[in-house]
């Protein structure tokens, strides 16, 4: 059998997660992986309804969300399938996006270790060159191996 390519690790990893996230399909109902490499992952949503405040901006548990979601696809492009469980996250908020801007989310995955994956994710919005950042994030995941889990279910 082969192993899985960064990018088809990502898809099977965000299929697997979606079909049993109501969270995430409620926030993320036309998130698109854009690309993959081992340690990074790109993705592209549109703020939907589902993701605004009050005044009409990304909400902030929206942004931190999008952190942990981003976080655990870095991971899973190193080809790991289960990405673990978050220890912490920390988003500061840059400045806002709203209903119909394009976000592009980069997640990369600094340290994979034996039990803890480091992660830093940006969101930004708009076209490359005149992007502005919305977000920034950093998540730290426990990751429970295949092995641990067999002997603690």
């Amino acid at each position: 059998m082969s192993a899985k390519s960064p990018l088809e690790s990502v898809q099977s990893c965000w299929e697997r997660v979606s079909s049993n996230s109501p969270v995430y399909n409620f926030f993320f109902k036309d998130m698109k992986i854009v690309s993959a490499k081992h340690g990074t992952m790109t993705a592209q949503c549109t703020v939907n309804e589902n993701m605004i405040n009050s005044k009409g901006g990304l909400h902030g548990s929206v942004s931190a969300t999008i952190v942990d979601w981003a976080g655990g696809m870095a991971i899973a492009s190193t080809g790991l399938e289960k990405t673990g469980l978050s220890t912490d996250i920390h988003v500061s908020y840059v400045s806002t996006a709203k209903l119909g801007d394009v976000l592009t989310i980069e997640g990369i995955a600094s340290k994979v270790g034996r039990n803890m994956g480091f992660t830093t994710v940006t969101i930004s919005k708009g076209q490359s060159e005149q992007s502005t950042v919305v977000a920034h994030g950093t998540h730290t995941k426990y990751i429970l191996r295949d092995q641990e889990s067999k002997t603690k279910a």
